[in-house]
């Protein structure tokens, strides 16, 4: 019996953090054994995401503790329900940023479940109607989720680089695949940090031309061998005056403040400016960026399942993954600290097997 809720539970090892100045560290917690429409997923993979920090720092102020970060989750299926159709045991499966939704209201019945009007529940810190608790995530040893939220992968990808296309991937994907990037199109890319680097390698796969925009010279070497066709020092304004009014689309995945006009402006006539990094402070945008060529600045969130699903099969045809430095899940701290700093090319991936090793 758990908070009123008649559920089994079974005792599952995991890092939480326990208040927003303390460190991450190891932690006992209750999941959940599988019902009828659940799998139990032994974590291999869990991809380190700048909102893990946010969270698990309460920088958002939203967190309650413990909190058990991770929602980029890769494993292999130890146990099915009764009623589960499309997993088996010893499957490979990864679970995303959510874990449920009401699945009835107009958002769900479309699949687009990250809009859920009455709230998605996220893998970690949204509230479990099955525990009366909250949601714990991929820091973890295994989880246990409904059916509908867990997702094929690809064989022939590498499993812990496959890891952060649960987040980073389907957060850039989604947007490009809505704006019908294509072939013939002229793409820029804002930005060649974990969400970046993804957006090079898809819209690149998508036929576009791509071209990165950075402040960091030493990235520019980088964002050619990701396929980027040019890459643009958004600080030098002859080389930002020399594609004006020349963008069919640009993601802007910056999440720190930053002339977002600038960006606007390079757009066609009707072409369209996509958010995804979210800046701590609101963004000045002058209407007039957008009046004068009937340009577009919209923002996006993640996507669906069967969105998610659809980017991984695309990333499997293509043989897309993310580049990572594979860690034990006793240096996450430090990793959280490189993260602050950029320090990482271009996202971290938890080998989930060391958490064995934690007294």
């Amino acid at each position: 019996m758990v908070m009123g809720f008649n559920i089994l539970i079974m005792k599952t090892n995991t890092y939480a953090a326990q208040s927003a100045t303390t460190p991450l560290a190891p932690f006992n917690i209750q999941r959940r054994e599988p019902g009828a429409h659940d799998v139990q997923i032994d974590i291999l993979y869990c991809g380190v995401c700048h909102s893990d920090l946010h969270i698990a720092r309460n920088e958002w102020h939203g967190t309650t503790y413990p909190c058990v970060p991770g929602h980029e989750i890769i494993g292999r299926i130890s146990k099915v329900g009764a009623h589960v159709k499309n997993f088996k045991e010893g499957d490979l499966a990864g679970v995303g940023c959510m874990v449920d939704s009401c699945r009835t209201c107009e958002n769900c019945v479309d699949d687009l479940e990250q809009f859920c009007e009455k709230g998605p529940i996220f893998t970690y810190n949204s509230p479990d109607k099955h525990s009366g608790g909250l949601t714990y995530g991929g820091y973890s040893e295994n989880v246990v989720v409904d059916e509908a939220f867990v997702l094929h992968i690809p064989h022939n990808l590498d499993l812990a680089a496959t890891a952060p296309l649960l987040c980073a991937g389907i957060t850039t994907y989604s947007p490009l695949r809505h704006y019908n990037v294509g072939k013939g199109q002229k793409v820029g890319i804002v930005g060649l940090g974990g969400l970046g680097h993804m957006g090079v390698k898809l819209a690149k796969a998508f036929g576009a031309h791509v071209v990165v925009f950075t402040t960091s010279a030493n990235k520019v070497e980088d964002a050619l061998r990701l396929g980027a066709d040019e890459v643009v020092n958004s600080r030098n304004e002859n080389e930002m005056q020399a594609h004006l009014n020349s963008f069919h689309f640009i993601l802007d995945t910056v999440a720190a403040q930053h002339d977002i006009n600038a960006y606007l402006l390079l757009l066609k006539r009707d072409g369209t400016l996509t958010q995804v990094g979210v800046p701590s402070e609101p963004l000045a945008v002058q209407v007039g960026s957008l009046i004068y060529g009937r340009r577009n600045f919209s923002g996006s969130l993640i996507g669906g399942i069967k969105e998610t699903q659809e980017m991984l099969d695309f990333c499997g045809a293509h043989n897309i993954t993310a580049d990572i430095e594979l860690i034990p899940i006793q240096n996450i701290n430090a990793a959280y600290e490189r993260l602050l700093k950029s320090d990482v090319k271009y996202r971290f991936v938890i080998d989930m097997a060391s958490l064995k090793e934690t007294p």
